[in-house]
This record gives structure tokens, C-alpha cells and sequence, in this order.
């Protein structure tokens, strides 16, 4: 995982049951978006507007942030994951925030706007518009969240808001069926010369357009008020949002005190026209040798061997994806993991699991919850094999998250411990378990593409 609770994480309560039963939501009222004055890289004070931007935090592999930071002195990721040789310094990452805006390398825009926000690799096109949303919580029915969180991470990012005083970047927002004068509204401001433009290290154009105009932001508000939003990138930093927003109102002196922690920097993106991309997220179990792990795999289901994956002189890599392909072929409504570890002699092997058996999923598995939960690759894997049949602890010292299933099988063999890669859920099942309360397993999809962080921040202290 990129980052865990560090030195000076306040104390947290429980995070939300991870298996929440279906309680159908009912929106009181649809999305508030607003405009705010975003903070911005002033391109005459760095390098290039790409090399300040860096991935979302969880998304960065352990030795990125060294790499990051030698792109540019002044790059995002010295914000939003500092570190020294004691863990994570959140009062050293606000400091060089303020100085940073002191210095005029960054730079708040000098009106209140909405930034309608475009990503282009190749010929596909991602575009939504950026804003400050009203924080509901989750009985409210307007932001669906679809994933239990870790209580860790959760006060990890909410330190690191509330020492900063900042939304360092928005979290991903999907939503649908905005009405046509707000998409028009939309193709009306990209058609003028956007006010950031940049590719980053990994060939993604992204241009940012900001409207101060309060017509143009009413249509586009005013189009989302009716809509509910599936939060698809960016569980902790929402729950993040709410911790704060309860403990600013904690006082019956600011009860009803609007203060700037009653909105949270999001991307809302209209699926229906931009389609997002589902990826899976992996599993790492850095202490579960893959002896005990194929010594007790056999109680879950039917097991085999990959021959594709397992072939003497295939590469690491090359292996990896020979099991994902065999992953793929399986049928969709038909449970399928991949189980990995390193052999004797220090190489991955492959296992293929399928056909669960159905007495370990009896007694493993909570029958009053849908069937579509229930039939999860990753709540088979978390419910039946993790914690039933490994007896291992859910706690981020015991289970890693790699989006990348290269880099989750490497991690495996230097750890001598096991992976487990799973495949893509769909957005149709994701929006249905949502749409009941219904919490998937933490982690259990990576929605993309996602926002570049740095290109637009929020200063709480701007309002």
C-alpha cells in the first residue's frame, strides 16, 4: 500500500461495518456542486506542469515517490505523501504547501469557478467538471459509497486535510443522465482555449477549463441537482471529508455554522457519455507463505495448476500475464481467483481456483446478504480463503492492495508470501449493491482513468 496512518494520525473510530446489510436509499435532494477558487502550479516556477503532477497517493508504486520527486523539486507528491526517515510528517507537507503559495509557485485563481477537466490517450476521451460538493452521508441516497474502507488509511488522509487546511485532490464521482443543457454547457466551455494544458510521464494529454460565469456554472449545477453520484475513486478521502465535517460541527456553538468542511473537492463524470474503466485490485499477503496457502487451498475448491504460466523460462511478467489470460477465459458467472507465490527456487507458480465449495461458503459467507455480494470474487476470497481458511488478520501489515498484478506478484516472491489476483466486477453490479447500502469488499474495483493530482487544488482557507 503507498500509504498507511503515520506519526500524529488521531485517534479513529470504528469504520463502517464492511458488510452493511441492504437498506435501500432514497435521495432527499440531488448533487449541490460549486464553484471555488482553485490553487494552481504557476508554470513559470516549475519545470512543467507534468512534472509537479503525480498519480492518486494508491496508486503510487513504493519506489515512485522517489521518482516523482526528482522530476521537480515542487511535485504534488510532497504533499500528499510526505515522509522522513520517522513515517509520514503531516505538519512538513503543510508547511511546504503555504510556502509554496508564499513563493507563487502556487497560485489561487482570482475568481470562484467550476474547471471542466479533460484526460486523452490515444483516441479515447475522459471529461468531467470539477467542483466543490455538498458532503451528505451515505443514508442520505446522494453519494454512494460501494467499498468498506480501512480505518488506518481513513485518518491517515484526514490528518494530512485537516493539518494542510487544503483538498490536495478531487476525489473520482460518477453520476448519470445529466440533463442536455448542462452537457451543452460542457462542450460550450471546451470549446474555448483551456487554461492549463500538459502531458504527463505516462503520454495522458489533460486540459483543464475553468467558467466563472455565473450563467454557464447555473446550467451546469443546476443539471446535477436531481442526480445521485457513485463514488468510484476515493473512499477514505470521502469518509475523510465526513470525519472532518462532523467534528467542525461537534460544538452546539457551530451547529449550524456553515464552515469550509461542509464541502469536499470532487470529479463528476456522466458515464453514460464517458464510460469509465473498471480494473480489479489485487491482493498481497506478505506473511502467508505460499506452503500454507496451497495447504489449505484445496478445502476452498476445485485447484490446478496454470501450465501456460508455470512454462520453465517464461519471465516474471511474461508469466503474470499468461495467468491473467486464463483468468479471463473463465466464465463470468462462474467464481475464478489465481493464487501465487515463489517455488524453491525463487520463481512464481500459478494455481487457478474455481468451483468454491459450497459447505466452506455456508459456513463462511452471510446468507442475508444478495446474491450478487455473495457471488463476489472478492468476497469469496476475503470471507472464505483470508479469513476462514489462512486465518489471516485484515490489517494493512497483513493484506496489500496493488492495482498492478505484476507488481503484486513480485512483492509476493520477495516477500515469500502469496498473491491473489482477481478480475474486473462490472459498474452495473457495483451501482446495484450501492444503490442498497450494500458495502463490497474494500478495494474491490479501480475505476480510471483517474484524475492527475496537482492540476487544481482547494484552499480551505480561500472558503
Amino acid at each position: 500500500m503507498a500509504s498507511t496512518a503515520g506519526n500524529g494520525a488521531p485517534h479513529h473510530t470504528a469504520a463502517p461495518a464492511p458488510d452493511a446489510a441492504p437498506q435501500a436509499h432514497r435521495p432527499a435532494r440531488g448533487l449541490a456542486l460549486h464553484p471555488f477558487r482553485g490553487l494552481r502550479y504557476n508554470p513559470a516556477k516549475v519545470s512543467s506542469l507534468g512534472n509537479v503532477t503525480s498519480p492518486p497517493y494508491d496508486v503510487i508504486e513504493p519506489d515512485g515517490v522517489r521518482r516523482l520527486e526528482t522530476l521537480d523539486p515542487h511535485n504534488v507528491v510532497r504533499l500528499i505523501l510526505p515522509h522522513d526517515s520517522n513515517g509520514t510528517t503531516y505538519r512538513e507537507a503543510a508547511d511546504s504547501l503555504r510556502s509554496w503559495i508564499s513563493a507563487g509557485v502556487l497560485v489561487p485563481d482570482p475568481a470562484p469557478a467550476l474547471y471542466v477537466y479533460e484526460q486523452q490517450q490515444g483516441g479515447r476521451v475522459q471529461r468531467g467538471v470539477i467542483g466543490t460538493l455538498d458532503i451528505t452521508p451515505p443514508p442520505a441516497g446522494i453519494v454512494l459509497p460501494h467499498e468498506s474502507v480501512v480505518p488506518e488509511i481513513v485518518a491517515d488522509r484526514t490528518e494530512l486535510m485537516r493539518t494542510a487546511e487544503a483538498n490536495h485532490d478531487p476525489l473520482l464521482l460518477t453520476h448519470s443522465g445529466a440533463d442536455q443543457d448542462g452537457a451543452d454547457t460542457v462542450d460550450q466551455v471546451v470549446r474555448r482555449e483551456p487554461a492549463l494544458e500538459t502531458t504527463t510521464p505516462d503520454g495522458v494529454r489533460h486540459r483543464l477549463w475553468a467558467t466563472s460565469d455565473p450563467a454557464e456554472i447555473a446550467r451546469i449545477a443546476g443539471a446535477l441537482a436531481g442526480s445521485r453520484a457513485l463514488i468510484a475513486d476515493g473512499h477514505h478521502r470521502w469518509a475523510g471529508y465526513l470525519r472532518m465535517q462532523r467534528s467542525q460541527h461537534s460544538g452546539l456553538s457551530t451547529a449550524h455554522r456553515p464552515t469550509p468542511w461542509d464541502r469536499g473537492l470532487v470529479l463528476l463524470v456522466d458515464t453514460d457519455r464517458y464510460p469509465l474503466r473498471i480494473q480489479p485490485i489485487h491482493r498481497v499477503l506478505p506473511r502467508l507463505t505460499p506452503q500454507h496457502a496451497l495447504a489449505r487451498l484445496g478445502e476452498a475448491g476445485t485447484v490446478e495448476e496454470i501450465a501456460a504460466a508455470n512454462a520453465a523460462g517464461l519471465a516474471p511478467e511474461d508469466a503474470t500475464a499468461a495467468a491473467l489470460a486464463v483468468l479471463g477465459s473463465r466464465p463470468e458467472d462462474a467464481n475464478a481467483l489465481v493464487v501465487a507465490g515463489p517455488d524453491e527456487s525463487g520463481r512464481p507458480r500459478f494455481h487457478l481456483l474455481t468451483r468454491p465449495n459450497p459447505q466452506l461458503l455456508r459456513r463462511a459467507v452471510r446468507p442475508d446478504m444478495p446474491l450478487s455480494w455473495r457471488r463476489l470474487d472478492a468476497t469469496i476470497l476475503h470471507r472464505a480463503l483470508i479469513a476462514q481458511l489462512w486465518g489471516v488478520p485484515d490489517d494493512p501489515e497483513h493484506i496489500g492492495y496493488p492495482h498492478d498484478a505484476a507488481s503484486a506478484v513480485r512483492q509476493a516472491v520477495e516477500a515469500n508470501g502469496t498473491a491473489v489476483l482477481l478480475r474486473p466486477v462490472t459498474e452495473a453490479v457495483v451501482r446495484d449493491l450501492a444503490g442498497q447500502g450494500v458495502m463490497m469488499p474494500r478495494k474491490s474495483t479501480s475505476f480510471g482513468p483517474k484524475p492527475a493530482t496537482g492540476l487544481v487544488l482547494r484552499d480551505l482557507r480561500l472558503g
